[in-house]
């Protein structure tokens, strides 16, 4: 009796709360909206049944209730918070009317979102990347392993690759098939049934004329990287140096030193010397090093030891770049590859991490060895899985295990069982599957070990730890403290990495750099070391901010930056020496907007382009994309014949005279202008073709101003724009779907609190992972 009396409370409150809502979305559409006049007024004229301009058309849905219609309404919003409609030159509301409008039309999307949530719904079966493949083969097995050679890189999909990924193509199933054999096989320390190869190949315009972090001092050029030896055995590791197009040693004009080091400890030195005649092929044909090396990851180094003359006066040298026979040459030989062969001779699996990882049991004796491999498999695959495991679970892998255990002992049956657990559909895939009697098209609550998944790939690229998963399995993670403790122990730890070099790589381009190569006889001074000097100046900048839990508005205020003398030399900073990044404060080169790796990402190989730059600044920073050009745009005119000696402004000008292209243009081009003080490979200049750099600029709310510290004014006088543009950029990485209409009531609950948090990262963070798409899901 107590209990129907309880769930007659419960349906009561229940319906007084739904009453309540429905009489304030009522109560809405009874009473004149501030927005209806200032739509009729400024709207209509264009967005009507029509003209239908931009697909809106105000005056059929003017009359009915704007929760009726939330798609169209949305996309109102969007324009008019950013005051980009009506476009300037027409008549507009002030910023109060502004600020009103956009308050009562979010007010009632807000309340109705509220009422009848819509989470959205990402696709049920989700495949790992590429880069969460491989950190999950790291915190899963403590295996070091690139992966890059073993499985595709993933298409990219609204900015990043973990969106369409829910394909499996019996080709991408064979790489994968291939790289769990040859990780298992690592994890173990199983024998090589015949010697391999891994070469790493430094890029041909990698200018090594100065020490390289990570090497010893008194050393230059080379490389140093962390190679996982399989077992105790012998390697094999040659050196090849660094050929023009012609196989010729680039830079051999004198007798060098080559040395070889494995963690710090020198190997050998071999000497470069210069040949008698034409023949160059036999000059690095003995830097071979066979040594015994114990199984696990070690670092290899090599470098040339430096002379003293190394440091040449600047006249005599004017370029930082050295590595092209035509313009800029060597002036010393370079390294060109690192070979490691092997294992040779007798072979044991040794001591590794990833051993220490798998065999948490070892048997005494042939008696205990499978109930050992029940858990080892249980305590890997509970982690792999990211769920508990089942005796179902363990059928197949310990099926595996007794086939290789009875022909070749216990370890290998292991290796074999792990090389299952690789292969099976719950580790590579991560599924959320709609829960049983639950209505089509209705949001529910994903349960705590999917929200426990989410979370961890979110901010790792990778598989939840244990705690995370005691947390979900205790019901603790769904609490607001359990929650907010583990989101901050997993930002402090450092697999919070993947944010930089994940999530930022792909929103800031940073990916694209790599790809790169200016045009060498306009930009004569560009090289690999700058090319990966730009990628690290913003990984750390982002970094910094993240690990400093700054506001998300100092990405584009800050008044610091970091370099090393490569980069600064490239600036202009002066008193910055060595190969290591530090922090400075140097008026001009503050701030995303300012950073070399944005700039030539946005830059064509021979000049600079104000519209791939609006356009970046445009979908990236302000949230307002351009539409999508026309087909058959023209392209711009190059210099030359009727164009000769113009700036890109003045071609540009004329490229707008094209009614076809105007209309995008108008939007992107002021914005791009306002960063032409930087060339096409982020120098500081103010001439271009031998006239003065107008730099003056614009955004498509009709605000103007001069260059970059004119357009940085300008965003930051609502910074709360650029924070939900970094929110949706976010949001749609952490959940791997794009961010629709219907999450915009989040994306603005979200801004809001993190606003009277400074809009700290942190706090951005914390408001995606308790938000309604973040932690529901819809129905099918």
């Amino acid at each position: 009796m107590r209990c129907a009396h309880r769930r007659c409370l419960s349906m009561l409150r229940s319906s007084v709360f739904a009453l309540a809502i429905a009489g304030s979305i009522s109560a809405y559409a009874q009473t004149p909206a501030p927005h209806t006049a200032v739509v009729n007024q400024y709207c209509v004229s264009c967005h009507n049944s029509k003209l239908k301009v931009g697909g809106l058309a105000l005056d059929a849905i003017g009359a009915d209730s704007v929760t009726q219609h939330p798609e169209e309404w949305e996309k109102v919003v969007r324009k008019l918070s950013r005051h980009y409609m009506p476009p300037p030159g027409s008549p507009r509301p002030d910023d109060r009317t502004y600020g009103a409008v956009v308050s009562s039309l979010a007010k009632q999307l807000d309340a109705a979102a509220a009422a009848q949530p819509n989470p959205g719904r990402a696709g049920s079966i989700r495949r790992l990347t590429r880069t969460e493949y491989q950190n999950t083969i790291r915190d899963l097995l403590g295996v070091e392993v690139d992966v890059t050679p073993l499985l595709p890189a993933d298409e990219s999909s609204r900015g990043f690759d973990n969106i369409t990924v829910a394909n499996l193509t019996p080709t991408l199933l064979e790489k994968y098939l291939s790289a769990a054999e040859k990780i298992s096989r690592l994890a173990v320390g199983g024998a090589l049934s015949s010697p391999g190869g891994d070469t790493v190949i430094l890029a041909p315009d990698l200018t090594q004329e100065q020490r390289f972090a990570g090497l010893p001092s008194g050393l230059r050029g080379g490389t140093s990287f962390s190679y996982n030896f399989p077992v105790d055995a012998e390697y094999e590791i040659q050196l090849r140096l660094m050929r023009d197009s012609r196989e010729r040693v680039a830079g051999l004009y004198d007798i060098h030193e080559l040395q070889l080091f494995l963690d710090k400890e020198e190997v050998k030195t071999f000497k470069v010397i210069p040949p008698i005649g034409e023949d160059e092929s036999g000059v690095d044909l003995d830097f071979n090093a066979r040594i015994p090396v114990k199984a696990g990851p070690h670092t290899v180094s090599v470098g040339f030891v430096k002379k003293p003359w190394t440091l040449l006066p600047t006249e005599h040298a004017p370029y930082q770049a050295h590595f092209n026979m035509e313009r800029h040459p060597r002036q010393q030989p370079g390294l060109g590859t690192v070979t490691v062969n092997g294992p040779y001779g007798s072979q044991s699996p040794g001591d590794t991490p990833s051993r220490r990882k798998v065999f948490v049991c070892k048997p005494a004796r042939v008696s205990e060895e499978e109930a050992c491999a029940k858990r080892i498999l249980s305590t890997l695959m509970r982690r792999a899985y990211r769920r508990p495991v089942t005796d179902a679970d363990l059928e197949a892998p310990l099926k595996f295990y007794r086939l290789a255990q009875a022909e070749k002992g216990f370890e290998t049956g292991v290796q074999t069982a792990l090389y299952s657990m690789l292969t099976s559909p719950g580790f590579i895939f991560r599924v959320e599957a709609d829960p049983e009697g639950v209505a089509p098209n209705t949001a529910y609550r994903v349960s705590d070990l999917e929200l426990a998944s989410r979370l961890s790939f979110f901010l790792w690229s990778s598989i939840p730890d244990d705690q995370l998963l005691d947390a979900a399995v205790s019901g603790k993670l769904r609490t607001p403290v359990g929650m907010e403790q583990q989101v901050r122990r997993m930002l402090a730890d450092g697999r919070s990495r993947s944010l930089v070099n994940n999530f930022a790589a792909q929103w800031l381009y940073l990916r694209n750099l790599a790809g790169t190569t200016p045009d060498m006889r306009l930009f004569p001074d560009f090289d690999d070391n700058l090319r990966q000097a730009f990628r690290e100046e913003t990984e750390l900048f982002f970094d910094s901010v993240m690990r400093n839990d700054r506001g998300v508005p100092e990405l584009l205020s800050a008044n610091y930056t970091f370099v090393n003398e490569r980069l600064a030399k490239h600036y202009g900073i002066p008193n910055i020496y060595g190969s290591r990044f530090r922090r400075v404060e140097y008026e001009g080169r503050g701030g995303l907007l300012r950073q070399g790796s944005i700039l030539i990402a946005t830059s064509y190989a021979t000049r600079t382009s104000p519209v791939i730059r609006g356009k970046w600044i445009l979908e990236n920073i302000v949230g307002a994309p351009p539409p999508p050009p026309p087909p058959a745009v023209p392209p711009l005119k190059e210099n030359g014949g009727s164009t000769k000696n113009l700036s890109v402004r003045e071609r540009l000008a004329l490229h707008r005279a094209n009614m076809p292209c105007s209309g995008c243009h108008r939007l992107m081009d002021p914005v791009g202008f306002s960063l032409e003080n930087f060339d096409a490979v982020g120098r500081w200049r103010t001439i271009e073709e031998q006239k003065p750099i107008d730099s003056a600029g614009g955004l498509p709310d009709g605000t103007t101003f001069q260059g970059v510290d004119g357009l940085q004014k300008a965003l930051m006088s609502r910074p709360e724009l650029f924070v939900s543009t970094f929110t949706e950029k976010l949001l749609t990485y952490a959940l791997g779907r794009g961010v629709e209409y219907y999450d915009a009531p989040a994306v603005r609950k979200i801004v809001a609190d993190a606003r009277t948090q400074d809009y700290r990262f942190s706090s951005v963070v914390l408001g995606i992972v308790n938000s309604t798409p973040f932690q529901m899901r819809r129905t099918q």
